[in-house]
């Protein structure tokens, strides 16, 4: 029997124990995902951000609780099923030897195949579309094992984006990618959330980038949710000395009204 919970929120967990092998790394995990945001998941180094974000995925079985997708319990459902309506961007991922840009992407379109509905030109303007979103429409017929990092990370996303799906789970996005290229991909999803309404769930390391394009936080420590809310709520220099024992001032952006994390200096001159 299916499991079913009435929720107004397309993505959230309950009591969520995860672990891997014997070690736990976070237990009574509460987390709810509020629809058409762009969330984003702070904390240290082994806080538990991405293994969160992989149990909301599905690609991590709890040893307790359940995470809720459409009001149904996500282990419950077929994975292709969970592919139509939730894309995933991992930390790192590993293209087969010998395969294109184009072909790549093209796999995000696997879900929405069926016996009797396959490639179509549908596919194709999607894939067309992703890639010229994420700027890798002139890489297209060239191997991804022959690109650089940060073209890698951008090849991965249009692949993500090609799934067409409402709610698109990033981990670490900008990995890789220097400081102009970090800017471009969280402005295209400051887009995907504004533009087109779709739920992102992305795990972030700079606080100051968190906080600039984030509608929702949740910051982490030790496994932890120490605090969730709008960015005004999240980044406090309480919170921040608290989750990252870093003393600091916070004070609004000059350009975007947000806070902004101004680390105390250690030593003088």
């Amino acid at each position: 029997m299916t499991s079913t919970i009435a929720d107004s929120n397309r993505l959230r967990s309950d009591a969520l124990t995860l672990a891997y092998d014997g070690r736990t790394v976070a237990e009574d995990l509460a987390v709810e995902i509020p629809d058409n945001s762009f969330t984003v998941i702070v904390g240290p180094n082994a806080c538990g951000k991405t293994t969160l974000l992989r149990a909301l995925s599905r690609m991590m079985k709890p040893r307790k609780g359940s995470v809720y997708l459409d009001g149904q319990a996500i282990t419950s459902l077929p994975a292709k099923q969970v592919a139509r309506k939730l894309g995933l961007l991992p930390q790192s991922s590993i293209a087969p030897d010998g395969i294109t840009v184009a072909d790549l992407v093209a796999r995000g379109r696997y879900p929405h195949q069926k016996l009797l509905r396959q490639w179509s030109a549908d596919d194709a303007a999607v894939v067309a579309e992703s890639m010229a979103a994420t700027g890798v429409d002139e890489l297209a017929e060239r191997l991804v094992d022959e690109l650089s990092g940060g073209q890698r990370q951008r090849v991965w996303l249009a692949m993500a984006l090609a799934q067409q799906t409402d709610l698109l789970l990033l981990d670490e996005p900008t990995t890789f990618l220097d400081i102009a290229h970090q800017m471009d991909i969280l402005d295209l999803c400051a887009d995907l959330h504004a533009k087109q309404g779709r739920t992102l769930v992305a795990v972030l390391h700079d606080l100051n980038h968190a906080a600039r394009y984030a509608t929702h936080m949740i910051a982490m420590r030790d496994g932890r949710i120490i605090a969730s809310g709008t960015p005004d709520e999240v980044v406090t220099a309480a919170h921040v000395e608290e989750i990252f024992a870093l003393p600091c001032s916070v004070m609004p952006c000059p350009e975007t009204g947000t806070p902004l994390v101004i680390p105390k200096a250690t030593r003088k001159g």
